[in-house]
């Protein structure tokens, strides 16, 4: 039988994964999924790719305030509709699927967008202006058999072993305020090309990050005992709090997003615009890479733990799973300054205009942070399909996304007007039994349109 433990959250890498969800950011992988293809996206177009700046259907963009937020594993899956119908209250332990292996993974991206702008200074100039909270975690290749047993209490009829490679996790909480500029390189008859750059000062306010290369073991119910080989780094910045999130402490640091867009309009034909469709574009291909840059911390406290030996599992009970290590293991521990990789990540996007308000995009986001590396976040990698209706006043798309750990998510989403809101798994969330990502967003702006001369627009 196993062992019920008090619901509280002893192993810290679980802990992590709960202080982040109920961060002050929280109401919060991607941000903003399908909305960022919307020709009116404004604002939000140029996070995924500065060049989306220029060249736009857009005089001007204000954002008031928007939120967007994911979470999910590989480990988890619940069913939404079972969430909702529980008559005495949701219970995560039991409405929870589990799917432990020696490789799980949790991650989550919290991303506040606040008062921030973008203005045209004409044909082939445009700047923006953005401020911004992000939180992003990631816990690599943990195994789960040893996240439940220390998490909920020992099976007590069961041995079982571990073996986890290149273990790491990651908690990096920051703002930025980033100045872009955008400018038109190229417009011919049929071909359209531009190019843009933001530039962001950043602003840390911590973290926790822990790493180890080989860690193995095993769990013997005979002898009540925790055996493992290896070795755990485990580190915080100065005065960062987990559980208690604040900007008090704020460190700095640069960061650099750069992206090109590439449009084919075969709709111009000597001089004269086809049509009446504010977009000229047939096809559209983006590139971008975000997020490049680090934090510098001047302080962070680390202990690094050697991990051979055996523990009795009766020391999980009362203590932290920090206390198990300093009562039971040999440890150094170590001031020194740290950097804190930024979740660097490239872009590929394609669009393509079917018919009249119909377009399908196409985006690809690829993280160029190794899974596994110290002190560094990385975003997952996933492809997205989103088909779209799209006006000035109102755009409707259905994003599907296949994502990194072979989760399939499907979402709806719409802008109107000032106000957008949606979710890039909403319908996966209703539909399926085993759910193991969720997210949503909402936005709320003060867009301002072009005015289109069709006659004489070349």
């Amino acid at each position: 039988m196993k062992t019920k433990r008090p619901n509280r959250p002893n192993f810290f890498l679980a802990r992590m994964l709960l202080a982040f969800l109920l961060a002050p950011l929280a109401g919060k992988a991607q941000s903003y999924v399908g909305h960022a293809f919307d020709n009116y996206a404004g604002v939000h177009g140029v996070l995924y790719n500065p060049a989306s700046v220029v060249g736009t259907p857009m005089r001007t963009d204000i954002n008031l305030f928007s939120v967007s937020g994911f979470v999910g594993s590989d480990y988890f899956a619940v069913s939404l509709n079972d969430m909702l119908g529980a008559e005495d209250g949701f219970d995560f332990d039991e409405v929870a699927d589990r799917f432990p292996s020696d490789r799980n993974n949790f991650f989550a991206n919290a991303d506040l967008l606040g008062p921030s702008f973008m203005f045209n200074m004409g044909e082939r100039h445009s700047i923006a202006i953005t401020t911004r909270a992000r939180g992003f975690l990631n816990l690599n290749s943990i195994s789960g058999n040893l996240y439940e047993n220390i998490s909920d209490g020992f099976d007590e009829t069961q041995d079982f072993d571990f073996d986890m490679q290149d273990l790491s996790a990651n908690l990096h909480v920051f703002g930025e305020i980033g100045l872009t500029y955008g400018r038109v390189l190229l417009e011919k008859q049929t071909g359209f090309l531009k190019a843009g750059a933001t530039f962001k000062y950043l602003f840390g306010a911590g973290g926790l990050f822990t790493n180890a290369p080989q860690l193995a073991g095993t769990y013997s119910v005979e002898n009540n005992t925790l055996t493992t080989n290896g070795s755990l780094d485990y580190g915080t910045t100065q005065d960062f709090e987990s559980d208690d999130i604040t900007f008090d402490n704020l460190q700095g640091g640069f960061g650099l997003n750069l992206g090109m867009v590439y449009e084919y309009r075969p709709r111009i034909m000597n001089g004269a615009v086809l049509g009446r469709r504010q977009q000229l574009y047939k096809l559209k291909l983006g590139i971008a890479v975000t997020h490049i840059g680090a934090i510098n911390y001047s302080q962070s406290e680390i202990s690094t733990y050697d991990l051979n030996g055996s523990v009795p599992v009766s020391e999980f009970d009362q203590k932290d799973i920090e206390d198990v290590l300093n009562d039971n293991y040999n440890g150094t521990e170590s001031t020194v300054a740290t950097k804190l990789k930024l979740p660097t990540t490239m872009h590929l996007t394609a669009d393509y205009h079917i018919k009249g308000l119909l377009y399908t995009g196409l985006h690809g986001a690829v993280s160029m942070i190794k899974s596994g590396t110290p002190r560094a976040n990385g975003t997952i990698n996933t492809l997205t399909l989103a088909p779209r209706m799209e006006t000035k006043a109102f755009s409707l798309y259905t994003p599907l996304t296949l994502r990194q750990y072979g989760s399939f998510l499907w979402g709806l989403g719409f802008r109107l007007g000032p106000l957008t809101i949606g979710s890039g798994s909403v319908l996966t969330n209703l539909i399926s039994k085993n759910s193991k990502a969720a997210d949503f967003y909402f936005g709320l702006k003060i867009p301002l349109y072009k005015k289109i001369d069709f006659e004489n627009r070349s």
